[in-house]
């Protein structure tokens, strides 16, 4: 299944992100607690997030044009960077010099209590959005686990989607420990270090993020399995001697593009192995739909 096929998560994940966004300003205010903080500009700065997810995926959609020949497919992997980026520097990096600010500055948490129940309702609304990630991600992985999926896979924006929930539980849960803590002993530290556990939970998961796009949007290759399904599909014709080059590149969600030498037999002619080129084409979408630009060029392998 490929990425943009499905916007559901996408938009459980913002409809969870903005109550939490909104409960966590109210308890942040109230209670005066930086860890509440960091966590409302953590939601807020995910609610942005997917909003550009969401831009990402409808420019991705747009066909081909004079200007873009090849569509503009990874008009999603450049938003699923902003992202990344927006996450670091909206979420990670702003948490880090508040929890920095808290130490030297600390202050009691007020009404520690209405952090506490603002916390757990953010953390279970995050659970249900992840539940829809980690779905999505079940759907798609085939098998192999998660953290090779994440690593592997040319779907960005589930990627991002799962790498966001992912952060936003852990930083909840750390949030809410840090609270506790300061309630019980009374003592605002435990607060800050919450907030600057949280920083750096953003930051990690954004610098994960932004190398596994940083790939697609350069240009990666499709999976290997698909570039070997490729090229056995092109042998089953007798007409074709072997495969000399493939070239494979991720274009989009669900869009790749393959250039092919093949070595054909040489008494074909010019005329027959145009055909023959035509007929291989239509066999290839016909059997993987998402090869939307199939380029052969007849070559012989000691000039390749």
């Amino acid at each position: 299944m490929a990425g943009g096929e499905g916007t559901g998560y996408i938009f459980r994940a913002l409809a969870a992100n903005f109550l939490i966004a909104i409960s966590k300003g109210v308890g942040a205010a109230i209670t005066g607690s930086g860890a509440m903080l960091a966590e409302t500009l953590h939601s807020l700065s995910d609610c942005v997030n997917q909003v550009l997810l969401l831009v990402g995926l409808k420019q991705s959609k747009r066909p081909p044009t004079e200007l873009y020949p090849l569509g503009q497919g990874r008009s999603l992997y450049f938003w699923s960077f902003m992202v990344a980026m927006l996450l670091f520097l909206g979420g990670g990096a702003y948490s880090i010099y508040e929890g920095v600010h808290k130490l030297r500055h600390p202050s009691p948490v007020d009404a520690p209590y209405i952090a506490v129940g603002i916390l757990t309702f953010g953390l279970i609304l995050e659970l249900w959005s992840m539940s829809g990630a980690i779905k999505a991600v079940n759907e798609r992985r085939a098998g192999r686990s998660i953290v090779r999926y994440l690593k592997e896979s040319k779907d960005s924006d589930l990627v991002v989607i799962f790498g966001e929930d992912f952060a936003a539980c852990l930083g909840l849960a750390i949030a809410l420990l840090a609270v506790v803590l300061s309630w019980i002993t009374g003592d605002p530290m435990y607060d800050a270090l919450g907030t600057l556990g949280i920083g750096a939970v953003l930051v990690g998961i954004a610098v994960f993020l932004a190398t596994e796009v940083k790939s697609l949007l350069l240009g990666e290759a499709a999976d290997t399995a698909l570039t070997q399904e490729i090229e056995k599909l092109v042998t089953q014709s007798p007409e074709v001697v072997g495969v000399i080059q493939t070239i494979t590149v991720q274009q989009g969600p669900g869009e790749i593009l393959v250039a092919m030498k093949l070595h054909f037999k040489s008494e074909l002619s010019v005329d027959q192995t145009v055909v023959l080129i035509n007929e291989i084409e239509v066999r290839l979408r016909a059997v993987r739909p998402e090869l939307k630009w199939v380029f052969i060029e007849p070559d012989h392998p000691a000039s390749a």
